[in-house]
């Protein structure tokens, strides 16, 4: 009977952690995510968007995956993350490595129009410092990204 019961209980162990495998964030998420958030925005406005993507409960956040916006000045206009940041110039925000990240999102936006930058920042699930990688598009004025951690 112990047996059985191992083998049941090694079973589901095994089964929750592939669904835990398979639920992880990837690239195609957060790009994706970006162009949902643009899409609801201009279907919307940008007050009714903004507030959805300030919810940390709403469609814009899905596990550590999260949208930001910011002008083309560094302001930051919306996030899922940290709502205290909304209102705040971020272009001079850098990560322990001294990257300027916002400064680089808003760099693609102009540049580009959009793309995929790297940097280190603070997972909100793991609260520790991780590698990130970042979609950025521009939309009007507006760079709006999410990113996944690299685990």
């Amino acid at each position: 009977m112990k047996r059985i019961v191992a083998l049941c209980v090694g079973m589901m162990l095994v089964m929750g952690l592939s669904g835990l495998a398979s639920a992880a964030t990837t690239k195609a998420d957060a790009e994706a995510m970006v162009k949902k958030a643009i899409a609801f925005v201009k279907e919307n406005g940008k007050e009714k968007g903004f507030a959805e993507i300030n919810n940390p409960k709403g469609k814009f956040v899905k596990e550590d995956v999260y949208v930001t916006v910011y002008d083309l000045n560094g302001k930051c206009l919306a996030h899922g993350s940290n709502a205290k940041m909304v209102g705040k110039d971020l272009m001079g925000m850098k990560d322990p490595d001294g990257v300027a990240y916002v400064k680089a999102r808003v760099d693609i936006a102009k540049s580009k129009g959009k793309g995929w930058q790297d940097y280190k920042f603070n997972n909100p699930v793991t609260k520790k410092i991780e590698p990130k990688t970042v979609y950025v598009e521009k939309y009007e004025d507006m760079a709006f990204s999410a990113g996944v951690y690299k685990h």
